[in-house]
């Protein structure tokens, strides 16, 4: 995901292939970022800058509180040159998670640390003055639980479930979201929290969060969400894919070839979302007898042993399956990670999607292909909304005109 503008474009990427493109103190930032510490004399040799540049730079960054001292390196006479890196700690970030039935708020320093968390029962339905207004409470009391004040606020990520225009934050005809289509979600937020606020849809920020804590090193990923609907987050070539109208990932809609008589809540039938989502496998036990309501009582039963409840489970990780094949033929991920509430179902519904990937999709697309369950589980959301608003403060263009303001 590119790094973002306080206007919704994308900032320049950082190159490092001579002193001109480093010549910011934004930009000379972007090598302190990996938390190494180094010298004024270890940055100018890495950067090809005069050493008076570097320092010059350098003091910016420490007045903005951003960098510190780190210590100090071997001297080879005289007296030890300083070593300087990132502070993570200089500012917090707070990181929202807004799904269907609930609220997770977290606040988080700068290199997505979670510093605490408050989990809360709220649907998304109550609309968004409702939701937004008891999160901004709750987050400012989770703010001052956690020692920190406004002021100390680099940004706001909030992720959502359903469409969102990501350059303006307002959702778009969201379906499980009544009344707030277009509404001004940053503008709300901006009351209270007068600094970025950064919105997406919740399962991009899943794909972001689980990928930036525990699958740096694949730049070709996806993320399953299986719960009350159904997405996916797509990064390719390292980027976070959202697609012309921010729908990019929707895999709820599209059609499975057994479901042809399976009525979908968008009018349409044999939807992905209106056979393997949590409703729809609980409806499909309990026209077997069996009780369920919900994706909650799917996994309790499963979680007891029910036989019933293991094979449905497994049917719709098949149908989930069947989409996959596709996808996996069409972008050749390295990784697909499987998270959401019936992913904490574990191998049950993991057997059923690799069963049909693996028999469906082009063996050269899966000969290196990984299909695993979320390591973040619970936390990929708020890690994602993190990480999505530390990319964009901590862009070159944005530290650079922090500075300049500040200076």
């Amino acid at each position: 995901m590119s790094p973002r503008t306080g206007n919704g474009q994308t900032a320049e990427p950082v190159s490092t292939d001579g002193a001109g493109s480093l010549s910011r103190a934004g930009d000379l930032f972007q090598l302190l970022r990996d938390g190494k510490a180094r010298t004024r004399a270890e940055l100018a040799l890495t950067t090809g800058l005069a050493r008076s540049t570097v320092a010059s730079r350098i003091d910016a960054l420490i007045a903005s509180g951003l960098v510190g001292p780190a210590g100090e390196a071997s001297s080879s006479g005289g007296r030890p040159p300083s070593r300087f890196a990132f502070k993570p700690a200089a500012r917090a970030v707070l990181a929202v998670d807004v799904g269907a039935t609930h609220v997770i708020i977290a606040v988080t320093d700068l290199g997505g640390n979670i510093l605490s968390e408050r989990r809360l029962a709220q649907d998304v339905a109550e609309g968004p003055e409702a939701v937004l207004g008891r999160l901004v409470t709750e987050a400012t009391s989770l703010l001052a639980e956690t020692g920190r004040t406004v002021g100390d606020l680099a940004g706001v990520g909030i992720g959502l479930p359903g469409p969102v225009e990501h350059a303006t934050g307002r959702p778009v005809k969201p379906p499980i979201m009544p009344g707030w289509d277009g509404f001004d979600v940053v503008s709300y937020v901006q009351r209270s929290f007068p600094v970025p606020v950064l919105v997406d849809n919740d399962v991009n920020i899943m794909a972001l969060g689980e990928r930036t804590a525990h699958w740096p090193e694949h730049d070709n990923f996806l993320f399953i969400k299986v719960a009350t609907g159904i997405g996916a987050g797509i990064i390719s070539n390292g980027e976070l894919q959202r697609g012309a109208n921010g729908t990019a990932g929707d895999l709820g809609h599209v059609r499975v070839p057994r479901g042809d008589d399976v009525l979908c809540r968008c009018g349409n039938y044999g939807c992905l979302e209106a056979l393997a989502s949590g409703p729809a496998v609980a409806r499909a036990l309990a026209a077997q007898g069996v009780e369920a309501v919900g994706g909650a009582d799917v996994l309790r039963l499963v979680a007891e042993g029910n036989l019933q409840a293991i094979q449905a489970l497994r049917q719709a990780g098949r149908d989930v399956g069947d989409v996959l094949a596709t996808v996996v033929n069409l972008l050749n991920p390295s990784v697909i990670v499987v998270g959401g509430s019936l992913g904490q179902a574990g191998e049950h519904l993991m057997a059923g999607v690799r069963e049909v990937v693996y028999r469906r999709s082009l063996p050269l697309a899966t000969t290196h292909l990984r299909i695993g369950l979320s390591m973040a589980g619970g936390q990929a959301a708020v890690l994602g909304a993190s990480q999505m608003v530390t990319q964009h403060v901590l862009s070159p263009t944005v530290i650079e005109a922090t500075l300049q303001a500040t200076g």
